[in-house]
């Protein structure tokens, strides 16, 4: 049973295509609330995120491996300054394949289907697609570079993400930066065996069709986050806890169904956006948060 289980987790790691070389994150649950401001009155708009990531591959031979993956991500918060809150949700199925090309380049290709919705009424318009191809050329046994590109069909439009990143480890393997721009980097130091500080940065463009409400509408949300945490690990690292703080500049845009704006370059569109926003305009503002994540670290199945 042992040795089946170590198989398994071998396979995770030869899977996943955004986790850095050593370890791999099998399944990641995340919870923020951020303090909004509205930019009309000043008043706070509190948005509660929680977000919940579970990967599973099946390894076909020794350069092909099929990823299979669910994340599901829900967001709570007032959209219209004192209505009724509304509940933002998204289902992602995350499909595809790594190959590794060579000895020094792999690839990977992900389908990513997913259902974005308050979930009231389910449609061919709360479905969308999106597309991910991300190569790794290895440089070294302390850093690889990244490079490939994201595409998804939204409800304001089409968005185009060019993505380049890199993965670097210190030799006496306390520092680590895995990144990929402009999606995601994260920074981390141990300080003390099961004690680590880091830093991270997140983004992401999404949207959410309401078209079940009385309004026919969607929401357009753009998404930069940026802060400090500070993880526990124990059981030998496989379980990790961590406390999160930072700033969230989210602006989270109310549209009719109709007035869209076409395509999309990271954050930039690629026409003038002459959207009318049906709701207030939220600045950005401080969060909270927390994460439990269960990990397997490659170095230490390595010395067994």
């Amino acid at each position: 049973m042992k040795t089946k289980l170590h198989v398994i987790l071998w396979l995770l790691i030869l899977s996943l295509p955004l986790q850095a070389q050593d370890y791999v994150d099998i399944v990641k649950l995340s919870s923020n609330n951020a303090f909004l401001k509205n930019n009309q009155n000043e008043s706070i708009m509190n948005a509660y995120n929680q977000n919940l990531q579970v990967y599973f591959p099946v390894r076909i031979n020794e350069r092909l491996v099929v990823i299979t993956g669910l994340t599901v991500e829900n967001t709570n918060l007032d959209l219209l300054d004192g209505n009724a809150r509304e509940n933002l949700l998204m289902t992602r199925l995350n499909l595809g394949i790594k190959h590794k090309h060579t000895e020094k380049l792999t690839g990977t290709y992900l389908v990513l289907p997913k259902i974005a919705s308050n979930f009231k009424h389910i449609g061919l318009q709360d479905l969308q697609i999106g597309g991910l191809a991300l190569w790794d050329y290895q440089v070294s046994d302390l850093w690889k570079i990244k490079f490939g590109i994201y595409v998804s069909t939204e409800n304001h439009g089409s968005t185009i993400t060019p993505l380049i990143g890199a993965w670097f480890r210190s030799p006496n393997k306390k520092f680590y930066i895995n990144a990929v721009l402009p999606i995601r980097m994260d920074i981390n130091y141990n300080i003390i065996k099961g004690f680590s500080v880091g830093a991270d940065f997140l983004t992401s463009v999404k949207s959410y069709d309401l078209s079940a409400n009385t309004r026919n509408a969607y929401v357009h949300e753009n998404s930069i986050r940026a802060g400090a945490y500070l993880s526990y690990g124990f059981k030998d690292n496989s379980f990790i806890i961590r406390v999160r703080g930072g700033y969230d500049v989210t602006r989270y845009g109310l549209y009719n169904s109709n007035d869209i704006v076409g395509g999309q370059i990271l954050l930039f569109t690629l026409t003038p956006d002459t959207r009318n926003q049906l709701n207030p305009r939220f600045m950005g503002g401080g969060y909270i948060g927390g994460d439990l994540i269960y990990r397997f670290d490659l170095n230490k199945e390595k010395k067994k």
